[in-house]
């Protein structure tokens, strides 16, 4: 397994690298269109596992509606699709994950339908709003996502003890969140500090807003990297699987990869908007 894992992975970045650092923007534009696009196949085939052509064709609608939000050229209905999806993380999703496992998928399958046709397109628009902030700027952020999980793992691995969501994720622990958010404190923190301010959005608020309300940025970006997770967790319970799909061997599939980014990114770019 850890070799199909660290195979997959090498092939990815192999892929990613170039198109991030040689191509255009239009190729990173285009690299995260396919993931958001098999993003969408794998959400749909959550929500009905058998329904194999639904899926197909809810993937094709949610690349309409980038294509058609895209081609308006107006940069209002873009950051509306943002405005709701950062609405759906703040003010609705808490309310779910509280239900833990006591829903049913079943019944809300028509609102989770609905909901990827939001925040999946949402992710689409703050990832290329980002990149053109900037290579740094979008890389920078992302990894904020890379290093809150990378920080959880390991001290909930040493002094996880304290649950953070049993029924959705056994094994997240509180100790695990508050190490990840110490972790991307000191990551933030090295950014302001190394890199030019405006080349990074912790940067850019440190210097415009202060340090107090950088740390509360990525206190909130942290907290909803960890909602992402269990929320993606959450529905792959109601569903009674292990991984959104097997594009990605060893690793599960695109959602399991990006279910952390799917709420931060278009905050992020919010916040971004700001400064």
């Amino acid at each position: 397994m850890l070799k199909t894992r660290v195979i997959t992975a090498l092939v990815l970045l192999a892929v990613l690298l170039p198109i991030l650092f040689l191509l255009p923007i239009v190729y990173v534009g285009a690299f995260f269109l396919l993931a958001l696009v098999l993003a969408a196949w794998e959400w749909s085939r959550l929500l009905a596992p058998q329904a194999s052509r639904a899926a197909w064709l809810y993937a094709l609608f949610c690349f309409a509606v980038i294509m058609l939000l895209l081609g308006m050229q107006n940069t209002a209905w873009q950051f509306s699709i943002l405005f709701l999806a950062v609405l759906f993380w703040f003010f609705v999703a808490p309310f779910i994950l509280a239900r833990g496992m006591n829903l049913s998928l079943e019944k809300l399958r028509p609102f989770y339908v609905v909901l990827g046709l939001i925040i999946l397109p949402a992710t689409w628009f703050a990832l290329v709003f980002l990149r053109e902030l900037g290579l740094i700027f979008l890389l920078s952020t992302m990894a904020l996502v890379w290093v809150a999980d990378i920080g959880a793992y390991f001290v909930g691995k040493a002094f996880g003890k304290h649950k953070l969501a049993l029924q959705i994720s056994p094994g997240k622990s509180v100790e695990g969140a508050f190490g990840g958010l110490v972790l991307c404190y000191v990551y933030a923190f090295l950014c302001v500090y190394y890199l030019p301010f405006e080349s990074t959005l912790f940067g850019a608020w440190a210097i415009r807003f202060g340090w107090v309300p950088m740390f509360l940025m990525v206190t909130v970006l942290t907290a909803f990297s960890i909602f992402g997770d269990l929320f993606e967790s959450q529905l792959k319970r109601l569903a009674g699987v292990k991984d959104s799909s097997h594009l990605l061997p060893g690793h599960g599939g695109i959602l399991d990869r990006v279910d952390a980014l799917i709420p931060t990114m278009p905050i992020a770019a919010l916040l971004a908007g700001l400064v």
